[in-house]
């Protein structure tokens, strides 16, 4: 059988929320001819938000997946070659780097760009799922506001999870917190801030049995895992802040990365550990994670893989 020749790629982007599609838009006006694949959630995390209120130049705010549509949008006006697909696998051990697509064709790569971003870590309710966008967000500082005035439940017990029920505190009457365990997970300062907050409601080792409401959330059922005892809490919004993992699952072993799968970029850059692969947005970001940020960080990535395409005599 005849071997079908890899195709030829300047520059590949892998991922497609803000970091992707403006690292698309800034490769693409480089003359790069960038090509970017979109991954399985075209759009990324904010497909799954509705209203974007916080997002630069949108004064009457904007739904999520409608900013995507005119990020997309934007980047293939520049000439953005952008197709839909998976990557698969990588292997990064020479150059061209190269990457499989939908685990059957592999591209040939002079510079890539990953922007694969994170995924919410979800509790996995049936009704979470049906009531997401409708009271049921991962984001608090996405979505809190709009649930001002009013009670509202947030599962987790890290970091994450405290500075989120904070910032619900100066927004909401009551912030009902759920807890696994007997204890925080997150830091001394945080808890000790969490603690003292006097409209935080922290509820000890308790789970959540189901989230009630037909069609907004209304009620959050607990169960003390210790007595069995069930406690129904009305509340118009359940934030979940358990965690977001980051999509670099086909990375590992060639990109280096924190002890959670954060791929490690050089500070003040987007450069990996490889050279001609950068890194954007989520999938490198655990501090901020906004679409803000992302979208710098893409614009660096594309400026950071322009230089290192010149240098090298590839551009």
């Amino acid at each position: 059988m005849e071997m079908s020749k890899n195709e030829q790629v300047n520059c590949l982007i892998i991922g497609s929320g803000p970091a992707g599609y403006t690292a698309a838009i800034y490769a693409s006006r480089a003359n790069l001819h960038p090509v970017l694949y979109q991954g399985i959630q075209p759009g990324g995390q904010l497909t799954i938000t509705t209203e974007v209120e916080n997002y630069p130049g949108y004064p009457e705010g904007i739904q999520g997946p409608e900013m995507m549509v005119h990020f997309e949008n934007q980047a293939k006006r520049m000439g953005a070659d952008i197709r839909y697909g998976l990557a698969t696998a990588v292997d990064f051990s020479s150059h061209p780097l190269k990457v499989q697509i939908d685990e059957e064709k592999w591209i040939e790569a002079n510079s890539v760009i990953i922007s694969t971003g994170a995924s919410a870590k979800w509790l996995g309710l049936p009704s979470e799922q049906r009531l997401n966008g409708y009271g049921v967000s991962a984001c608090a500082v996405c979505d809190g506001f709009f649930f001002k005035g009013k009670e509202v439940a947030i599962v987790g017990a890290g970091d994450t999870a405290a500075e989120e029920a904070l910032y619900l505190s100066k927004l909401c009457t009551t912030v009902h917190m759920i807890v696994r365990k007997g204890q925080m997970r997150a830091s001394k300062v945080m808890q000790e801030r969490v603690l003292k907050t006097e409209n935080i409601k922290v509820y000890w080792h308790s789970e959540t049995d189901e989230i009630i409401g037909d069609k907004k959330v209304e009620a959050v059922r607990l169960k003390n895992n210790q007595t069995q005892e069930l406690t129904t809490v009305p509340v118009s919004a359940f934030f979940v802040a358990i965690g977001h993992e980051p999509n670099s699952g086909i990375f590992k072993g060639w990109i280096d990365m924190d002890e959670t799968g954060y791929i490690n970029t050089i500070p003040g850059t987007s450069k990996t550990n490889i050279e001609g692969v950068f890194a954007a947005g989520d999938v490198q970001d655990k501090t901020y994670r906004q679409a803000v940020t992302a979208a710098g960080s893409g614009c660096m990535a594309a400026l950071d893989a322009e230089r290192y395409l010149g240098e090298k005599g590839l551009h």
